[in-house]
């Protein structure tokens, strides 16, 4: 089929379709009359060209030296997600006969009607920028010149944790993200990832994970925000913000239910009732829409009670779209169509899933086209399938296309990637904001005897031995989607593509003056204990031991944190808890560096530490930011956005549990109080909090109020304090949580200076899915808590609320604005905001109450 030119007509004149005078909504009936079934049909599709992903080697499972041979395990694979969720070479017959299928039908014949989106142009393979913008044009230029209409393509690309491409900034992993407890740099690192993701012709990113920690063993942990509905929505809807100011769709995944999976497994089953989901897994994604402005929806790979939700039209269709508002397009994650056929089995082949998909409300799929093709026309011409279904999904991509400029008869393929060419992916900039939120996610949960190194009044130790897995392997800094994990071990020749200095190197930079002692000690995974004599050693031997232990991020089971790497149970991998219980023994001080994907149990590791930090996953700036940490330069100021477990099994499901989850009360011999709690976090200055105010002791059930308390830097150095307000229903017609997150301000403050911090609560955050499915506002007491962790919350005060229930809907209030008042000038702190500084007030001095 011959494409028509996109400029205007021999007249001059438009085409109605590609006239920017008009509204986008006319620009795609117009278009949409012309179409044909089948190339209707075509815009609903993808290809991923070039993907030689499948049973390639990998040096995820080889020790854990970068040059590690790549022939260590043949059979390990780069893997896949979703991005390819499912398409690392499993000996799965299910997902084998889906990846056999995808990519077969040669190119020119895929794009015959048109191509809704190209799949990872650059983010498969090691190219530079401008080797991928040029294969950008060439694919563009071949899927313009094969339809009659000449629509360029949408480019989505992975961006979970920096642009996955070769040479681009890894920063820390999403789990870091929820540590820092600050959306305003969550939104700024989404706006870089977005800028570099536009200059090389990108239009989408798969990218915010929504989805909330409910079992800590799986594997997918590193790639979510945490535990809490409302810090993962604030966080979420920054991201999103971030990522859409630089004109990147951001898509939120996985819609809905998959990190609730029964035993943690990937893909699993997910027995969850629809108050679970409405309460604790829906709000995030809500808000992402709402306050983010997100415009793609990926769906999960799971089924709740029973309804995979690639086919569920209550969630897809009746929750998103009619209740949410939502306009822009779902888009399939990787290969979740057939799956519905040959996982879940709720189709008899791909057609039929297609069909069920589409009429589910799925209107793109990804990666490749495989329910989504022409056999769709075949089941509308025999009546099986209402065109009207074709019609909505094709009217949503080609508006998203409109949206992006794609229908102008102005662009081309070679505008699109003009800025290619002079880009530095890993530019100064990129590091600077990498290094800031490395350095702002780590979390010290116990200074002990030996923190801060160089901290006054303590001599600094001249000879230290340097210990663990994750002391000399940058790799273990970075996540399952960071390009140097996913994609290069399958070119081990290539190194990193960044510079990633290790927790050695870093330590040598920060403290010359001592001696460096390296011993690795044990791998990562593995029973192997011949390492340990030496380690042992080595630090008998010296003034100060620092072991780093913790996770190698890989996919499906190669490696110990990432997609399809789903843990037993809780205790550190392989044999690195021995080690560090065979370090202590020898007498000498050990400062314990865990550097991991997900929470570990760490109770005989505290027991045995002079010292305990918790870094998730830092990115490639994290040797240094950690070092800082250790030697006192930096001031810690994380939080934990997850629990930290004490024993290995019998874990507590996170800390978002009604009474008899939350206690034992005598009834069980298990005892789910964590070692470290939710919002724990300490540093090298103290904080305390006092005087609270509540505006109102009763308010109408849609009515507000505020709270305030008074904040003080009461130590010798500044530092930051994340001030915590929890809610808890008192009585309720259902089970409530005990606490939940309700708000946070992250204040920095000088040495004697304090703060006022007031949030406003309306009566909407109390908001809950009652015995008849409707969320409401119900009256009754309701306790106000505030404090710096979920169990350190010293002021409590009690709010009544009044009046009738409420059903609240989409329009309720989804956040809590907060305000940091230092002196008497009032800072808005909306939760979006970076934190506020704030100085001493004149004539208070450190220390002066």
């Amino acid at each position: 089929m011959t494409a028509v030119d996109r400029t205007p007509a021999v007249d001059g004149a438009l085409r109605p379709w590609q006239d920017p005078g008009l509204s986008v909504a006319d620009r795609v009936e117009a278009i949409l009359a012309e179409m044909t079934l089948e190339e209707k049909i075509g815009q609903l599709g993808s290809r991923w060209l070039g993907n030689d992903m499948q049973a390639e080697p990998s040096a995820q499972d080889a020790d854990a030296d970068a040059d590690a041979d790549p022939d260590a395990d043949p059979e390990a694979d780069a893997g896949a997600g979703d991005g390819h969720d499912g398409e690392a070479a499993l000996n799965v017959a299910p997902m084998q006969d889906v990846f056999a299928a995808s990519g077969t039908v040669p190119f020119d014949e895929a794009i015959r009607y048109g191509l809704g989106h190209l799949t990872r142009v650059h983010g498969s393979a090691p190219v530079t920028p401008a080797e991928g913008a040029a294969e950008v044009i060439r694919l563009q230029r071949q899927v313009m010149a094969a339809s009659r209409f000449g629509i360029p393509a949408i480019v989505h690309e992975e961006c979970l944790t920096g642009f996955t491409a070769y040479g681009a900034t890894v920063y820390p992993a999403a789990i870091a993200w929820g540590a820092t407890f600050d959306p305003g740099l969550i939104e700024r690192m989404a706006a870089a990832i977005g800028r570099d993701m536009a200059a090389v012709g990108v239009h989408q990113g798969l990218s915010p994970v929504l989805d909330v920690v409910r079992d800590y063993r799986w594997g997918r942990v590193e790639e979510t925000m945490g535990e809490d509905p409302y810090l993962v929505s604030m966080l979420g809807a920054a991201y999103v913000r971030g990522l859409e100011s630089a004109g990147i769709i951001a898509t939120l995944k996985h819609f809905a239910g998959y990190s609730a999976s029964r035993a943690a497994r990937n893909h699993g089953p997910v027995p969850m009732g629809r108050r679970e989901l409405a309460d604790m897994i829906l709000p995030a994604f809500e808000t992402a829409i709402a306050l983010g402005g997100a415009r793609s929806v990926m769906n999960s790979y799971s089924d709740v009670d029973g309804m995979p939700a690639g086919a569920d039209p209550w969630l897809l269709t009746e929750v998103l779209r009619e209740e949410w508002g939502f306009t822009g397009t779902v888009v399939s994650d990787y290969w979740s169509v057939p799956f519905l056929a040959t996982m879940h089995r709720v189709a008899a082949d791909t057609d039929e899933a297609g069909a069920l998909a589409l009429a589910a409300g799925i209107d793109v799929e990804l990666p490749d086209t495989l329910g989504f093709g022409q056999n769709l026309a075949e089941r509308v011409r025999s009546g099986e399938l209402p065109e009207e279904l074709i019609d909505r999904a094709a009217r949503r991509l080609l508006l998203q296309k409109a949206q992006l400029g794609l229908l102008d008869p102005e662009w081309t393929p070679e505008r699109s990637v003009a800025g290619a060419a002079a880009l530095d992916l890993d530019s100064p900039g990129n590091r600077a904001l990498a290094r800031e939120l490395a350095e702002r996610s780590i979390v010290l949960l116990a200074a002990g005897d030996a923190l801060p190194l160089l901290g006054e009044g303590r001599a600094a130790p001249r000879r230290i031995a340097v210990v663990g897995p994750c002391a000399d392997d940058p790799r273990t800094f970075m996540g399952c989607y960071a390009f140097p994990n996913h994609v290069l071990p399958r070119h081990p020749g290539l190194g990193l593509g960044v510079e990633a200095p290790s927790l050695l190197d870093a330590l040598r930079a920060e403290l010359p003056g001592a001696e460096l002692v390296h011993e690795r000690g044990c791998e990562v995974r593995g029973e192997d204990r011949s390492g340990f004599a030496a380690a042992t050693a080595a630090a008998r031997d010296a003034d100060l031991c620092v072991v780093a232990v913790g996770d190698l991020a890989g996919l499906f089971g190669h490696g110990t944190s990432g997609e399809g790497c789903d843990a037993d149970d809780l205790r550190l991998p392989g044999v690195q808890e021995q080690l560090v219980t065979e370090l202590a023994a020898t007498g000498t001080p050990v400062v314990v560096v865990v550097v991991s994907g997900r929470p570990y149990a760490l109770g005989a590791v505290h027991d045995a530490a002079a010292g305990l930090v918790q870094a998730f996953m830092p990115g490639e700036e994290g040797g240094a930011a950690i070092a800082g940490v250790l030697s006192g330069r930096v001031q810690p100021s994380g939080r934990l956005p997850v629990q930290i477990p004490r024993g290995h099994g019998g874990q507590p499901g996170t800390y978002l549990q009604p009474p008899l989850g939350a206690d034992s009360h005598g009834i069980s011999n298990l005892d789910p109080t964590p070692l470290f709690p939710f919002g724990y976090g300490t540093s090298y200055t103290t904080f305390d909090l006092g005087d609270l105010r509540v505006s109102d002791t009763e308010v109408p059930t849609d009515g507000e109020f505020t709270v305030s308390v008074r904040v003080r830097n009461t130590g010798g150095r500044a530092g930051d304090e994340v001030v915590q307000l929890y809610l808890r229903d008192v009585l309720a017609q259902v089970t409530r949580p005990v606490r939940q997150l309700a708000g946070f301000a992250k204040v920095r403050l000088e040495p004697g200076a304090e703060a006022r911090v007031t949030f406003r609560v309306h009566a909407d955050r109390t908001a809950f899915t009652g015995r008849d499915l409707k969320r409401i506002v119900e009256p009754g007491d309701v306790e106000v808590l505030v404090g710096t962790s979920a169990a350190d919350l010293p002021c409590r005060a009690t709010v009544r609320l009044t009046g009738p229930v409420r059903v609240v809907g989409h329009d309720r209030r989804l956040d809590t604005p907060v305000s940091v008042e230092p002196g008497d000038t009032p800072v808005s702190v909306q939760p979006r905001d970076t934190p506020v500084s704030v100085q001493p007030r004149e004539g208070i001095d450190a220390g002066q109450s």
